[in-house]
């Protein structure tokens, strides 16, 4: 008979109970989270959460296996026993509760979480937590970080471990920030707990609890290199060989692909890869595949990802429309290159659910032939874009014409 800590919701058992545990261990938590862990049949955790809480479990314990399971076999396997699982902090806050909702419907668990890396570091600096960037780089490139780095503003990153802070700290001097001042908080909330300050350029190479949090405060740097939010990125932010769409074209084509959070895009002859990434830093969320068939291209656009804070950018190299085989189905695709070989653009029609929008843009008479037929069969708007820039005209200044884009927008009905 379930005891009085596994309740129903409705007809459906809570079978599943998480419990965020911090440093503090058993001493930290409520007398619910206490009873939840002692009465689980099965307790699942890291070791370091069984140091914590080893007191209290009287049921079999089950460290996770190596390497992690991200579908939770075992867990599921025991559906409908008392089943515990210990986790750091906030459970749902970058957290294996996060992954477990996944899984379990929301009437069959119940969370019992404790403070989490995040606010106990703005508990411990004093700062509302409301108005900082937050990030997590455990287990995720630190180039993450790159698109939070505006001067005056406060972050507050998790890491994976003791050298976290050296590579956030080199990451900050190579884009021009090396007066950032960084706060090291080690082993929060526990008797080991301790907070180190230093300037990013002089965080030297001293060892540090592989617990940690980095917090950052942002400096005013001449020269640093700063990611704006708009779309239409500086051209040379990018390692490229002329194959770019260009800033302005770049911010019209952003505009009329129309991305929202949580969308994948596909970016069919990307080039140098800056739509695709310029899609990626509207929002955490967005996603990304940039197809390319020039192999060093496609190795710069890996590059450019990187640097540019978008590092899980997929690449695929191939030509289109073969590439796109396989491919997680697109919420929008725009094809910037390779649109008047035969197939491409019949296959991005077809890979669109509906609503999918489609952006083309073409420079030559082929494509611009291609995009006139789609227009005149299917619909959607026609754009020409017309640019000229000022330039030295021997002695004088003058207006140069680039070559004119015919764009194709269109959203499947």
């Amino acid at each position: 008979m379930p005891s009085r800590e596994w309740t129903r919701a409705g007809a459906t058992e809570k079978w599943l109970v998480i419990v965020g545990i911090g440093e503090d261990g058993a001493d930290g938590l409520s007398p619910k989270a206490r009873d939840l862990i002692a009465q689980a049949e099965f307790v699942f955790g890291g070791r370091r959460h069984f140091d914590l809480a080893g007191s209290l479990i009287g049921g079999e314990a089950r460290p996770w296996p190596v390497p992690f399971d991200s579908a939770m076999t075992e867990v599921l396997g025991l559906r409908g026993r008392r089943v515990c699982v210990l986790a750091s902090g906030d459970p749902l806050h970058f957290g294996v509760g996060a992954t477990l909702a996944r899984h379990v419907d929301a009437a069959e668990m119940q969370v019992v979480p404790a403070p989490s890396a995040f606010s106990l570091a703005a508990a411990r600096l004093g700062w509302a937590l409301q108005e900082v960037e937050t990030v997590s780089l455990h287990g995720r490139a630190v180039e993450r970080i790159l698109p939070l780095l505006h001067p005056g503003r406060r972050v507050i990153a998790l890491t994976s471990d003791g050298d976290g802070p050296k590579a956030v700290a080199a990451l900050l001097r190579r884009n021009g920030f090396g007066a950032a001042r960084v706060h090291i908080l080690e082993a929060l909330g526990g008797p080991r707990e301790k907070v180190s300050t230093f300037p990013a350029g002089e965080l030297d190479e001293r060892a540090f609890d592989p617990l940690n949090v980095v917090a950052i405060e942002m400096r005013e740097a001449a020269g640093a290199r700063v990611l704006p939010l708009g779309p239409g990125l500086a051209d040379d932010l990018f390692d490229h060989d002329g194959q770019i769409t260009k800033r302005e074209i770049r911010a019209v084509t952003l505009s009329a692909l129309a991305p929202r959070r949580g969308e994948l895009l596909w970016d069919i002859g990307a080039g140098a890869g800056s739509v695709a990434i310029e899609w990626m830093l509207a929002h955490p969320s967005m996603r990304a595949v940039a197809i390319e068939q020039d192999a060093e291209r496609a190795r710069r656009i890996y590059g450019n990802a990187a640097e540019l804070g978008v590092p899980d950018l997929r690449v695929v190299e191939g030509a289109a429309p073969g590439a796109l085989e396989d491919l997680p189905a697109p919420d929008a695709i725009f094809v910037g290159g390779g649109g008047s070989d035969e197939g491409v653009m019949d296959a991005a029609v077809a890979a669109l659910a509906f609503g999918g929008r489609l952006v083309a843009n073409g420079v030559t008479l082929e494509m611009e032939a291609v995009l006139l037929h789609l227009h005149a069969r299917i619909g959607g708007d026609l754009t020409r874009i017309a640019l000229s820039r000022a330039a030295p005209i021997g002695g004088m200044t003058g207006w140069r014409p680039a070559m004119p884009v015919t764009q194709w927008a269109w959203r499947k009905p």
